[in-house]
């Protein structure tokens, strides 16, 4: 027995504007699309149940195709810095934090950023000292590539003048060679193995509460990298499992593989592919570089505002190079992140040497580009995930790292997409806001909401369709499901997003202002806005 959808305008998303009247649904896929009238009569016999949408845009379930899942929990869990837009702010509710804790017990925030200060401010470590000074401190930079600690933190951790740095790391020093508190890229792994491991049920809670949040926002699904950051893979995969369980708790799962997870996920018997109908292994994932914010991405030419440093390499060519290949030894697929030219190049000549056999390797975020490394893209099997927002977020600061010559292939999806590269939308939450309108709102103008300029580099700026494609059709292409998900149509899962608006047809800057009606997961309503 089935279920016939009605009352509203199911757009397909195979070509803009094009929309059917009904669907009827059965065992969470669309049997078929037509007019409720032709629907009813042909399907009369099975019709169990009649699904109001209350006049509601319908669209293919969207899908963050690049996303941290526990991470964005753990953001509504903790201290969130991220809308704060002062030092002194930030200095107030550390304090007010700390005052909070018994003596030693770690002080955690999440997501400043220094570019949002009138003053670009840093902390030094004796500044956090002042304001938390009973508890060991740790506050990640929103990009999630840095972090400040205090004193007590580094003693914990070990860190003295005397440590070297890690590969791929930075502990950034002063005129006398003495940590400063702030850390980048590895470096933030050498306080992080201090800090108290998180129980089962504070993964649970934060996975809980993330997906939550997704569905509200009109997210059935997400790519995420969560297994190797919370003891382990078998504690974090099985929270999942528990979660996700298929019943009262419907989202699509795609979980990426940290490669240093990747023997344990072998030994608990598990492998890239299908687990549960809506938990999936997906490609293995690995880091090519950092942030631009911290001036970690790898460029192949100096920062404009800092010609000292082109960035950091995460790992080494020949170490970059062995963990594509113990990849292909097992026919896997890799997910390489890539912010700077310089490590896109790298990650494209690994891929080049070992070249893949099955499915589509996965570029995590090309911010920066050129046309040599277009070309090369456009010969391999890759899909690109891009984050629309961080335009938003990124300008126009990003302008004095990058200068002018480097600036009209970075951030490029106009470019990408004309090129013929396959692309994917994601938010890489909790770095940005999980909210998929954001995404395409800043996929489409290229500015925040209340901006009242064109947009930077408005010659990038995608139509809404292309936009909501990213999060549709493009996520579904990113892991070979392109033929059952991301489209309207027979034989495609039962996942919709249900809006109040045409997001084609509306002001760009009403797009944010959009309400989710409804979520819908293998045909279930996994999430309704009681209006």
């Amino acid at each position: 027995m089935g279920t016939l959808w009605y009352n509203g305008t199911f757009l397909t998303m195979r070509a803009e504007n094009e929309s059917v009247e009904a669907l009827f649904v059965k065992n969470g896929i669309i049997i078929d699309v037509g007019s409720k009238e032709e629907l009813t009569n042909k399907y009369k016999e099975e019709i169990q149940q009649w699904q109001d949408v209350m006049g509601g845009y319908v669209y293919p379930g969207f899908v963050d195709s690049h996303l941290h899942l526990i991470g964005h929990g753990e953001k509504i869990i903790r201290l969130d810095l991220s809308n704060m837009l002062s030092a002194d702010e930030i200095d107030y509710n550390l304090r007010q934090k700390s005052s909070e804790l018994p003596s030693g017990e770690w002080v955690l925030g999440e997501g400043w950023n220094e570019n949002n200060f009138p003053d670009q401010k840093i902390f030094h470590r004796h500044e956090l000292d002042d304001i938390a000074p009973n508890n060991p401190l740790y506050i990640t930079r929103v990009c999630r590539h840095a972090a400040l600690v205090n004193s007590e933190a580094l003693k914990l951790a070990g860190i003295t003048k005397e440590t070297e740095d890690p590969e791929g790391g930075v502990i950034v020093r002063d005129e006398y060679g003495e940590p400063t508190g702030y850390l980048l890229d590895a470096a933030t792994e050498l306080v992080k193995q201090v800090i108290p491991n998180v129980t089962e049920a504070y993964l649970r809670q934060a996975l809980t509460l993330a997906i939550d949040d997704l569905l509200e926002k009109g997210l059935v699904g997400g790519h995420t990298e969560d297994l190797a950051y919370y003891n382990g893979f078998k504690q974090t995969f099985d929270q999942f499992l528990k979660t996700i369980n298929g019943k009262d708790k419907k989202f699509r799962a795609h979980l990426l593989v940290h490669h240093e997870a990747v023997n344990e996920m072998e030994e608990n018997g598990y492998d890239f592919g299908e687990v549960t109908p809506f938990i999936e292994l997906g490609a293995v994932k690995l880091f090519a570089d950092g942030a631009l914010g911290g001036r970690t991405a790898l460029l192949q030419a100096p920062y404009t505002d800092d010609p000292s440093t082109s960035g950091v390499a995460m790992h080494s060519e020949a170490t970059l190079h062995a963990i594509v290949k113990r990849a292909r030894e097992k026919n896997r697929p890799v997910a390489i992140h890539t912010i700077g030219d310089g490590a896109l190049d790298f990650a494209l000549t690994a891929i080049e040497k070992y070249p893949l056999t099955r499915g589509r390797d996965r570029l995590i975020h090309v911010q920066v580009a050129n046309e040599e490394l277009i070309e090369r893209m456009q010969k391999l099997p890759v899909i690109l995930d891009l984050q629309p927002r961080f335009v938003v977020s990124d300008f126009p600061w990003v302008i004095d790292r990058l200068g002018s010559e480097r600036l009209s292939y970075s951030f490029a999806w106009k470019t990408l997409l004309n090129a013929g590269l396959a692309c994917a939308g994601g938010s890489d939450a909790p770095i940005e806001p999980v909210d998929p309108l954001l995404g395409i709102h800043a996929a489409v103008t290229r500015k925040q909401q209340t901006d009242k300029h064109e947009g930077y580099l408005p010659d990038q700026k995608l139509t809404p369709f292309e936009a909501i494609q990213l999060f549709t059709s493009g996520s579904a292409y990113a892991i070979e499901k392109e033929d059952t998900r991301g489209v309207i149509d027979r034989g495609f899962v039962a996942d919709f997003t249900i809006l109040d608006q045409n997001l084609c047809q509306i002001d760009a800057d009403e797009i944010p202002n959009s309400k989710v009606l409804m979520t819908v997961v293998d045909g279930s309503i996994m999430y309704q806005n009681n209006l």
